[in-house]
């Protein structure tokens, strides 16, 4: 009884410590020879983090992120739109985390590796190949960074998370082709030493579909100190025929690519293009998904995280449906052992709830609500009621926090 992960992030982690912890033989195979605590601020839902909890892991993620307190959403002239409690304040057992990337994987590589012990943790091994043995069983070979193969395996069941470039979804739909950009740059980066902005705990959104700003505190020691390491994310449309640089979290952005379109973004609450230039780092990123699949597995081999349903980052939903992935794949072994029928579970619980994310998230999700304010009064408003009244505001809210799978038990708007 064993299972094979391919790909050690974030969704691959979890995975491989929930199976641990009931009792499971696990082993992660990572390309890269070197983890290290990549990428800039993600958001944790409060539903994934009732599973990272359960696996002990609250506590870290305490000591490092900062417990968001509440979402708002502007308009272009930062004007409100909406706002609404996040976390313990909206009334989930749990809090909602702002954390960097890196810290979080971290976090989890190092309790993989006290827990599986580092021989379950294998890096530079890039898969090969694999194959369905007649005993049922999937074995796999992996290569080192010099391409020869150096490590072969056998497991009951294979999990693939091994991302938005999946070897293992490339060989379940060979013609799918690059992911699908729909004309959007994110420019994101982080800014250290920064006054906090609004409650200290706040996440924001401004703008609309075509340009839009995003930015939420992600340090608890800056907090602690009376300032904020801030993550943010400004983001333009452009046309969709237009070629752009293939998604690489590694490349480097300028900020004059972007800041200009964002010189007159100076609030009473926050100064947008202050933020941008005291920078201490900016990557360039297309904003890309894949259209969902009508299946992941494949006998004694699945998918998972964004090897299986790589979305747009809105609604704050990439990690978190990563880890809650992890949670059903765990639950559904955990009553069907390592085989092919836990897989099939897996995939019939969670297929259906992923594909609704990224169709939501194509439609700008939560977001909609920036857009719906930008088209309606675009030169700014008085009373936002006037313009999207409160029930439509509220609406929106609840049901993309519906098809998300995370609705709070109280809400303030």
């Amino acid at each position: 009884m064993s299972v094979m992960i391919i790909g050690g992030g974030i969704g691959g982690l979890v995975t491989a410590i929930t199976l641990h912890a009931q009792g499971v033989p696990v082993t992660v195979y990572e390309q890269v020879a070197q983890i290290r605590p990549l990428g800039v601020g993600i958001n944790l839902l409060p539903h994934a983090v009732k599973v990272l909890a359960d696996l002990g892991l609250e506590p870290a993620l305490a000591t490092t992120g900062v417990a968001t307190a509440e979402l708002r959403y502007y308009s272009k002239r930062g004007q409100l739109i909406w706002a609404e409690a996040r976390g313990l304040e909206a009334g989930y057992p749990v809090p909602q985390y702002s954390i960097h990337r890196g810290e979080l994987h971290m976090i989890l590589l190092q309790a993989a590796l006290e827990r599986l012990g580092s021989d379950r943790i294998k890096r530079d091994r890039k898969l090969v190949d694999f194959y369905e043995l007649p005993n049922g069983q999937e074995k796999a070979r992996f290569a080192d960074k010099s391409g020869a193969v150096v490590e072969t395996d056998e497991a009951d069941i294979l999990i693939a998370a091994d991302g938005i470039h999946s070897a293992v979804r490339a060989t379940f739909v060979p013609n799918e082709g690059p992911p699908k950009w729909n004309g959007c740059v994110l420019w994101r980066g982080i800014t250290d030493r920064f006054g906090p902005f609004l409650t200290g705990r706040s996440m924001i959104m401004a703008g609309h579909q075509n340009q839009k700003f995003v930015c939420y505190p992600i340090s608890r020691q800056a907090f602690e100190h009376g300032q904020a390491q801030i993550n943010w994310i400004a983001e333009l449309r452009y046309d969709a025929s237009t070629p752009w640089n293939r998604e690489d979290w590694n490349r480097p952005g300028r900020p004059e690519d972007f800041l200009p379109a964002f010189e007159s973004w100076v609030f009473d609450w926050l100064d947008v293009p202050a933020l941008i230039r005291a920078n201490t780092g900016i990557w360039e990123f297309p904003m890309v998904d894949r259209d969902p699949l009508s299946t992941w597995t494949r006998g004694p081999v699945t998918l998972l995280g964004d090897a299986a349903h790589p979305m747009y980052p809105i609604g704050s939903n990439g990690a978190s449906q990563a880890i809650l992935d992890a949670e059903c794949l765990g639950r559904m072994v955990k009553s069907l052992g390592p085989t092919a029928a836990a897989l099939t579970a897996y995939e019939a619980e969670r297929l259906p709830k992923t594909a609704a994310i990224v169709l939501a998230n194509r439609g700008n999700g939560p977001e909609q609500v920036m857009q719906l304010a930008e088209e309606r009064a675009p030169d700014g408003f008085k009373d936002i009621d006037e313009v999207v009244p409160l029930a439509e505001r509220e609406a929106i809210a609840a049901r993309y926090k519906q098809i998300a799978g995370f609705v709070p038990i109280k809400q303030a708007s």
